[in-house]
């Protein structure tokens, strides 16, 4: 067979295949064009819809996303927008979208291979096998993922709060994320806890604090007197900056808190803003103890 007589037999072979099949293969692709553009539509709208309920409102009001979710100490908020609130609306948004995104294409991808015609009963079952041999051979990462969600649904703790999280963990957050919580301790050493790791936290920054201040009097002092010049001069004290913007609340001076071999301790109370408790303890111990002193009390 010539060239010229075997170019002209694949030719017809090609319009006879594409007049069998060009229909159908036309209509395929038509098919698969519109299921990636639907998915594509739909997962911008969902992200959209996310962005929209996780953006905080005009005037500081909550995101949408949280209004129905439990929130701790929204007294403390006032009428700003919390770092708190931002960070667990970013990344409970953030978690949605990533869901969006696998849930959408998934589809996409399977409603795909049936328009191919294949089969997608095999990538079913195989996909459910995977599922539980990640399941197994990923426990610690579900449970990592698990704990970090309620813990951001529960609102315990965000980015800028001090917490204790366990022995040798306490500090201020820097970063929180499904998997792991990142603290920065005083000494500025950075810890990165796994959220599943995580049995107890003790947050000091969420809805107020307390200053305590304990201040050590000699045996035979007159506490009465001792008493009156602590409530006169913490009232001053608190009265001034800077320690006024801090103070949230009426001083208290307790009393006698404990007896020790060497002397005794009257305790002064104060509640505060979060995360201020510690400044306004070395303020209010550097104004008191120079006015017990000046009074003629001093500790043994």
């Amino acid at each position: 067979m010539s060239p010229v007589d075997d170019a002209a037999n694949k030719t017809a072979q090609a319009i006879e295949f594409f007049e069998k099949y060009g229909p159908q293969i036309l209509a395929g692709a038509i098919k698969i064009i519109v299921i990636l553009i639907a998915a594509f539509v739909i997962r911008a709208l969902l992200r959209k819809v996310i962005d929209r309920i996780t953006t905080p409102g005009k005037e500081g009001k909550k995101p949408g996303l949280l209004k129905p979710l439990r929130e701790r100490a929204p007294q403390a908020l006032g009428n700003l927008v919390s770092e708190r609130r931002e960070q667990r609306a970013k990344t409970i948004g953030s978690v949605l979208k990533s869901i969006v995104t696998i849930l959408i294409f998934g589809i996409a991808f399977l409603e795909i291979m049936i328009v191919v015609g294949l089969d997608i009963t095999p990538v079913l079952t195989s996909a459910g096998i995977l599922g539980v041999a990640i399941g197994f051979g990923a426990q610690n990462l579900v449970k990592d993922f698990l704990s970090g969600m309620f813990m951001l649904l529960e609102d315990q703790y965000g980015v800028g709060d001090v917490v204790d999280l366990g022995p040798s963990i306490t500090g201020t957050v820097e970063a929180v994320a499904l998997r792991t919580t990142t603290i920065r301790d005083t000494g500025g050493t950075v810890w990165y806890v796994r959220n599943g790791e995580i049995l107890r936290v003790g947050n000091s920054s969420q809805g107020f604090a307390v200053a305590v201040v304990d201040l050590p009097l000699s045996y035979g002092a007159n506490l009465a007197e001792a008493t009156k010049v602590l409530e006169r001069t913490v009232a001053e004290v608190a009265d001034m900056e800077p320690l006024k913007t801090d103070i949230t609340a009426k001083p208290e001076v307790l009393g006698v808190e404990k007896f020790t071999p060497e002397n005794i301790t009257l305790r002064v109370t104060v509640k505060t803003r979060p995360g201020r408790q510690w400044a306004v303890q070395r303020n209010l111990r550097a104004q008191l103890m120079p006015a017990l002193e000046d009074a003629g009390f001093t500790a043994k």
